[in-house]
Formats: structure tokens, C-alpha cells, sequence
């Protein structure tokens, strides 16, 4: 084709393919070429295989401990004695929190795009980089301004881990697969909880140090991220085109392996019509607003040891108390992604019956943190209703900005005029798990009536033959591009059904 005829084809919507379209290299999948390598069935034993090779690979697994830790540091830093040492009072200390999570909004869609026009390990990396020496930053910090600044730096680098976890987990894993990986690794959530309370109790026994307990809290964990940064940049592949761990022939296998996601890998070529598309669709701003409603009680992260500590509970009591927390938050998120995984289209039920214990956590007002396991599913909900790498990583960044909002939101209810009950946080906090459980079962049903539109439609044959060339063997070739892999969206593609 011309580079004239290459530059029409880009400026067509999906839409306008007819029987014997040709596109340019630009607007397919990332993994189309390799797709297209193979014609045979893929053997379910050796994609059985090439899935235990992928599990094996830790390092984001890694990252999601060490991330949660790093944030949660602020919590337990309260108790050892940062409120006193840099002159806090509480409307500053909420605001540490708050201040993250705006800086995480403010940046959330440029770090999205910089994950999708970047490799997405190499940018995560350095994000990791800069947050360690940030953490890190912390402990020289004696005033609000410091901390303040420190915290911002944070949320920035925040916008491309969470966003990058879910594309890596749509490039590797099936659409069931997802709800399982994105469920293990937030196990490590419950880990970093147990990890970290028993580093804030060991910093309680360093007497004979210029450096305070939470110091020493800040350091300890700013340098583990520090190597892990290091880890990252060296191990965490890009993608299952590029993944070092595979054998060329393993990385056919694998992109074929998740043919049936109707989403393929990737696309580096950002889509104007797709972001469109995501603006006007009602599901994107049904699972925005869940996603602020499920949120604004997270400020538990931040206020949770200073409410333990409000029952009369020691400081060192109170650090060794967060280990409880962490293990009831691995068995309820190990417990509901699997229910999830095993009864099919479940996902909006399982997130709606794990709201019940949480409320009456509320009415106890107990400290039962279920609610995790709802972000959770839902993360890997959207992930798995979603399609189109550019509408896909908008719609991660979305559903983040509402994630933000909320988390931002939250710790203001923690007022000194509300203690020592506060009864009015806890009915708020009430108040959104009753319209998070309502949302669920509204976008539920709206995604159920698209399934049984589609059901009803004819087959739709418009992207049935769909030709690139490409350089195969030092000669240009013109090669059929399965639909699964012409970066269609949800919308687009009428076969692409929606898991509930």
C-alpha cells in the first residue's frame, strides 16, 4: 500500500472495513503479527503450561506488597510519632492523606497514556524509582511543607502502578483468569498489613538511634521499594510479545491462549473514536461513581491506627493488632475471587455479599476490613468488560480518578468535633456501601440486557477479512488479522460479551 493509501486507512473508523479491508500496521493489536504465525489449535496442556510459567513470575505480585506498605506507612507512622515530631494537627494530617490522592488524580490519565506509548515494566519501574527515593524523603521532614510535598511526590507515582497492573493483567490471563491474578495479588495487600506491623513494632525497640521509630519506618521501607525498582527495570517483561522468560514459540502460544478475551495485548497508537466512545457509554460512569462511593471509606487506611489506639490500646499493642487485619483481608479477597472465579458471572453478587459484613462492622463500629475484596472484583470487572487498548486505558484511568476521589474525599469525615464515637463517618461510610451494593446490581443489569441484544443480533461478518502487510522473511506480505486482535472495542465488536 502507499503511504498516502496507509494514511486513508488510518483516518477510517473500524466501522468502514468492508470484506477485503486493508489497514495499517499501526491500527491493529501489538500481538497480531505472532497471532498469526500459528494456524493450528493451541494444545490446552502446553497453554496450561506456559500459564504456570507465566504465574511464576513474582515481581508484580512484589510490587503490589511493597506499594501497599509504602502507603500505609502514614497510619502507622501516626502512632509512632510523627503528628508530634513535625507539629501536625488533624486537619494536616488528613490532609497528608488527601494530598495523595489528588496528586494520583491530577496525574492518573498522563500516567496512563505514558503506560500505553511507553513499555509499560520500564515506565513502572522508574515510577517505582522515584516513589522509594520519596518515601525515603520522609524521614528528613519535620514540618507540614515537607511532608506535604513528599506525599505529592507519591501520589503522582501511584497513577501508573495500579493502572499497570490490570493492562498487564488483560495482555497475560483470560478474562476468568484475571479475577483470580488480580485477586492474588491483591493478597498481598493483607501481607504488606502483617509485614508492616511488625516492622513499626521492631522500630518501637530502637532506643539508641538519633532517628525516631517512624524514621526508621521510612526508610526501611523506602529502601526495599528502592530494590525493587532495580528488580523491575531488570525482570518485568513489557509483554507477552517481548516477555524475556518465553521462547518465541511460547510467545505465539500465549497470545493465542488469551485469543478468546476478544481484547488482544496491546496498541501504542492512541485512538481518538475509542475515547469517545468510552465518554458516551452510561457503564463508564455507572462504575466512576461506584468507584467514589466505594472509596471514600478507605480513609480507614490512614485513621485505622488512631482509632484502635482511641480504645485504650498501646502503641505497641496497636502495631501487633494490624496483623489481624492483614489476615482477615488475605482470606476475604482469597475467598471471594475464587467464589467469583468458579460460579460463572457471579462478580456483581459475590461484591454486593461481601458489603454485608462490613456493615455490620458499621453498626458494631468494629474495624472489619471486607471491603477490599470489592475493589478487587471490580477492578477486574472493568478490565473484563472492556476493549480496545485505548478505551482500556482510559477506562482504567477512570475508574482511578473515581478511586482518587473518593480516597481524597474520605479522611475530612475524621474530625476532632466527631470524636470519640464518630458516629457521623461511620453512617457515611454506611451510606456508601448501600449505594455501592445498588450500583453493582445497575451495571449488572444493563450489561446483562447488552448480552441478550447481541444474543438477538445476526452474525456480523464486517471483520471477517482484514489484511496487513508486513515484512515476513525480508519481503512484504499481505496477512489476514483475526478480529480478536484488530484492536476493536466492545462496542465494535458484536461478539465480545460481557461477564457479570
Amino acid at each position: 500500500m502507499s503511504d498516502s493509501s496507509h494514511s486513508e486507512k488510518r483516518n477510517e473508523k473500524p466501522d468502514s472495513y468492508d470484506n477485503h479491508a486493508e489497514i495499517a500496521v499501526s491500527e491493529i493489536d501489538t500481538g497480531a503479527q505472532l497471532a498469526a504465525e500459528s494456524v493450528e489449535a493451541v494444545d490446552p496442556a502446553e497453554a496450561l503450561r506456559i500459564r504456570r510459567t507465566e504465574n511464576r513470575q513474582k515481581y508484580l505480585a512484589n510490587d503490589v506488597l511493597v506499594q501497599f506498605m509504602d502507603k500505609t506507612t502514614l497510619a502507622y507512622a501516626a502512632i509512632l510519632g510523627i503528628e508530634q515530631e513535625a507539629h501536625l494537627t488533624v486537619d494536616q494530617y488528613n490532609w497528608l492523606g488527601t494530598i495523595f490522592y489528588l496528586s494520583y488524580l491530577v496525574f492518573e490519565y498522563p500516567q496512563n497514556l505514558a503506560l500505553q506509548r511507553f513499555p509499560v515494566g520500564k515506565w513502572m519501574s522508574i515510577n517505582i524509582f522515584v516513589w522509594s527515593v520519596a518515601l525515603c524523603s520522609h524521614a528528613a521532614c519535620k514540618s507540614f511543607g515537607g511532608l506535604f510535598v513528599a506525599r505529592f511526590v507519591l501520589g503522582i507515582c501511584e497513577g501508573s502502578i495500579t493502572a499497570g497492573f490490570m493492562i498487564v493483567s488483560s495482555m497475560f490471563y483470560t478474562r476468568t483468569e484475571q479475577t483470580l491474578r488480580v485477586g492474588y495479588w491483591f493478597l498481598m495487600n493483607g501481607t504488606a498489613q502483617i509485614i508492616l506491623a511488625f516492622v513499626a513494632y521492631g522500630t518501637l525497640h530502637i532506643t539508641n538511634s538519633k532517628l525516631e521509630p517512624w524514621q526508621w519506618l521510612m526508610i526501611i521501607t523506602g529502601l526495599l521499594t528502592l530494590i525493587l525498582s532495580v528488580c523491575f527495570w531488570l525482570f518485568f517483561p513489557d509483554s507477552p510479545t517481548n516477555a524475556w522468560f518465553l521462547t518465541p514459540k511460547e510467545r505465539v502460544i500465549a497470545i493465542q491462549r488469551i485469543k478468546g478475551n476478544q481484547t488482544g495485548v496491546e496498541n501504542k497508537h492512541f485512538k481518538k473514536e475509542q475515547l469517545i466512545e468510552l465518554l458516551w457509554e452510561p457503564k463508564t460512569w455507572l462504575f466512576f461513581i461506584f468507584s467514589v462511593a466505594d472509596n471514600i471509606p478507605n480513609s480507614l487506611t490512614n485513621q485505622g491506627t488512631l482509632i484502635i489506639t482511641s480504645f485504650g490500646f498501646t502503641t505497641l499493642q496497636t502495631t501487633l493488632l494490624g496483623c489481624v487485619a492483614g489476615v482477615i483481608e488475605i482470606v476475604t479477597i482469597w475467598s471471594g475471587v475464587v467464589i467469583s472465579a468458579r460460579i460463572p458471572n457471579s462478580r456483581a453478587f459475590v461484591a454486593s455479599a461481601y458489603f454485608l459484613p462490613s456493615l455490620l462492622g458499621i453498626f458494631l463500629l468494629n474495624l472489619l476490613p471486607w471491603i477490599f475484596i470489592v475493589s478487587v472484583i471490580s477492578l477486574a470487572w472493568v478490565s473484563a468488560t472492556t476493549a480496545g487498548h485505548t478505551k482500556k486505558v482510559t477506562m482504567n484511568a477512570v475508574m482511578l480518578c473515581g478511586y482518587c476521589i473518593g480516597n481524597a474525599l474520605g479522611p475530612f469525615m475524621w474530625q476532632e468535633k466527631y470524636k470519640p464515637r464518630n458516629h457521623v463517618p461511620w453512617i457515611t461510610i454506611g451510606c456508601c456501601f448501600v449505594v455501592s451494593i445498588i450500583l453493582l446490581m445497575i451495571i449488572r443489569i444493563n450489561l446483562a440486557a447488552e448480552n441478550r441484544r447481541r444474543d438477538a443480533e445476526p452474525s456480523d461478518t464486517r471483520y471477517d477479512n482484514v489484511y496487513v502487510e508486513l515484512m515476513r522473511d525480508g519481503s512484504i506480505e499481505k496477512v489476514k488479522v483475526e478480529k480478536e486482535f484488530l484492536d476493536l472495542t466492545d462496542t465494535q465488536n458484536r461478539e465480545f460479551r460481557y461477564v457479570l
